[in-house]
């Protein structure tokens, strides 16, 4: 009953999610990792990448239509972020410090989620060692306990106005999908199961169903600051949660 429970929450969450334009790979990563569904960090770090696929796959090849895929930009944060990834998902946390972990990096992105950027048209100096650490230091935390880091890299990139909302929202789709694909490669080739046919297949189909039905209702619905913020703090009482059963 609990895991029937979870697809629709996956459903609906990526219904709401798609039709203001946005992932959510923040939000089915606190729902997995709540202490009433029983899972394990086994099979809770591939399959929350293995939905961040899912929900970012669509957005890029909007964007590669819209022509935002800016390679000669993206470089230093994907060719950092790439190994750093890999190397997050290869590594082997016990159980407990999972949590701890994935508790705080949720509290940070509760905070993260709330920060509403000012949409100024002024772009700021761009510097390619500063995109490469953010990058690689992002990138490790994704492959670590599998969030994804649009949620941290977009707001960090508004404040220091290296470009526009579009621009820096196609970044973010293309930074999660190959760190994804990243951290799921570390993950395998330290021996973890990438594929639970009972858990990932259900979710992932929910995750992609929700997600073509909330494109077609149309973005304009939902005011996104509204969504942005329950989102909020929902992940703060989720990682809230997470803690106290962890620490």
């Amino acid at each position: 009953m609990e895991f029937v429970l979870l697809v629709i929450l996956f459903f609906l969450i990526a219904v709401v999610y798609a039709s203001v334009g946005f992932g959510g790979g923040s939000s089915y990563l606190a729902l997995l990792a709540q202490p009433f569904f029983l899972f394990t960090p086994e099979t809770i770090r591939p399959t929350a990448l293995l939905c961040n696929l899912i929900v970012v796959g669509g957005s890029i090849v909007i964007f590669y239509r819209e022509q935002l895929l800016s390679w000669k930009r993206f470089w230093p944060f994907l060719v950092a972020s790439v190994p750093a990834a890999y190397v997050g998902g290869w590594w082997k946390l016990s159980d407990r410090l999972f949590f701890v972990i994935l508790g705080v990096t949720l509290l940070a992105a509760s905070l993260f989620l709330w920060i509403q950027p000012r949409h100024e048209e002024r772009e700021g100096k761009d510097s390619w060692i500063r995109n490469m650490m953010l990058g690689g230091g992002i990138g490790f935390l994704s492959g670590l306990v599998s969030i994804g880091g649009g949620i941290f890299l977009a707001p960090l990139l508004h404040l220091l106005h290296w470009g526009n909302a579009r621009t820096i929202a196609a970044l973010a789709s293309v930074f999660i999908f190959v760190n994804s694909i990243s951290g799921l490669l570390g993950q395998f080739q330290s021996g973890l199961n990438l594929w639970n046919y009972q858990t990932n297949f259900p979710l992932l189909i929910a995750v992609f169903v929700g997600g073509q039905v909330g494109a077609r209702l149309g973005a304009r619905q939902w005011n996104p600051v509204i969504i942005k913020r329950i989102t909020a703090s929902l992940i703060l009482l989720a990682a809230m949660n997470i803690l106290q059963t962890h620490l």
